[in-house]
């Protein structure tokens, strides 16, 4: 009996007779932790960390210059060759003069340390400032050139008045020492102790200065009340005494005002003078730009232009500086401290339109 053959069963026979249900796909829950008392937290942490980051930068700046022995400055290359050993500095002087023992007296200080400096060039760009403050800078910038026995020679840029003339004149008698640029505003030979009163302001809105003070002229230049004749007599003496000596710095600085006296004494009204009608006087000896200066300079120290590096300085700048000066009193007085201070009275040297005090706070608000 013959075998029967196998049937062939097909695939679709085979497979299971019913297909597993799809899985779902696997679900990620963020759990939000700690809701706004977490985020508090985390702001706290990070604030802390700020904070102690940027304390740890001004102690590490504050170590830096404890040792420090260059003044905080940089110096930079100008001109002349890179390489040079012997050097023309150029010192700049800036802005509204506040106090003198700041940025200038560090870059006298740190060229009276180079041995290798054998000329300065005094840059000045500014309206002048307090009367100590520019005597300050005058008296530094004179014991350098004699104590040095190196040139002095001044390169005005846009403005040097008041306070500004006032320490250009420490060239002395050096025959061609002054420079002026054909733009330059200078002159402005002068005493001002400013007094705004507002007394009558006050009358208007029913305000009364109700003060005590120890004695009546304690309270002189009080914007409150008019100055009275007595404590206006008082006051211009003190005026006329610094003046005078204003006078005598020019007639050291400009030895011809030494033989023909009544003409400074034309000049000294506080008059601006321009480059041109300033060197007609006698006030500047030459019309040129910083070049023409540094020219100057190197023929009088006798010194080769293609040998000698001109060199300038700079204050340190940076987002690390920010901190410390936030953070280090002995570089940043806090603003109402230094509109204190700028707002108390005191004579100027000063060429402006403004009000001593808002010239000079806005002119140290820049952190260069």
């Amino acid at each position: 009996m013959a075998e029967e053959s196998p049937q062939s069963v097909p695939p679709s026979a085979l497979a299971p007779l019913s297909q597993p249900a799809p899985q779902p796909p696997p679900q990620i829950v963020i759990q939000q932790g700690g809701g706004l008392s977490g985020r508090v937290l985390s702001w706290m942490g990070w604030a802390g960390f700020t904070l102690c980051a940027i304390m740890l930068m001004s102690q590490y700046a504050m170590l830096g210059d404890y040792f420090d022995t260059t003044g905080g400055i940089y110096e930079r290359f100008h001109s002349g060759s890179e390489y040079g050993r012997e050097k023309v500095a150029i010192i700049s002087l800036t802005g509204v003069i506040v106090e003198g023992d700041g940025f200038v007296k560090r870059q006298i200080d740190r060229v009276r340390d180079d041995e290798n400096v054998k000329a300065v060039v005094l840059r000045i760009d500014s309206p002048g400032g307090t009367v100590t403050g520019s005597d300050y800078i005058y008296h530094h910038l004179t014991r350098l050139r004699t104590e040095r026995k190196i040139p002095l020679v001044v390169s005005m840029g846009s403005i040097a008045a008041s306070g500004g003339y006032y320490a250009a004149m420490a060239v002395a008698d050096q025959p061609q020492s002054i420079y002026a640029e054909p733009t330059t505003t200078t002159g402005s030979i002068g005493v001002i102790i400013p007094h705004y009163d507002i007394s009558g302001l006050m009358a208007r809105f029913d305000v009364k200065d109700d003060s005590i003070a120890s004695h009546p002229r304690k309270q002189m230049l009080a914007m409150t009340r008019a100055i009275p004749e007595e404590h206006r007599q008082i006051l211009q003496n003190y005026v006329n005494e610094s003046f005078n000596r204003f006078k005598e710095i020019v007639k050291s600085g400009r030895p011809a005002f030494l033989k023909n006296p009544d003409l400074l004494e034309e000049l000294a009204t506080g008059e601006i003078f321009s480059a041109t009608q300033a060197k007609a006087q006698g006030l500047v000896d030459e019309i040129g730009f910083i070049e023409d200066a540094i020219d100057r300079a190197l023929a009088m120290a006798g010194l080769e232009k293609d040998t000698t590096r001109v060199v300038r300085f700079e204050k340190p700048a940076g987002l690390f500086d920010l901190p410390v000066i936030a953070m280090a009193g002995h570089q940043q007085s806090s603003d109402m401290n230094m509109l204190l201070e700028l707002s108390a009275p005191r004579a100027y040297y000063l060429s402006t339109s403004l009000p001593p005090f808002a010239a000079s706070y806005s002119q140290l608000l820049e952190l260069p």
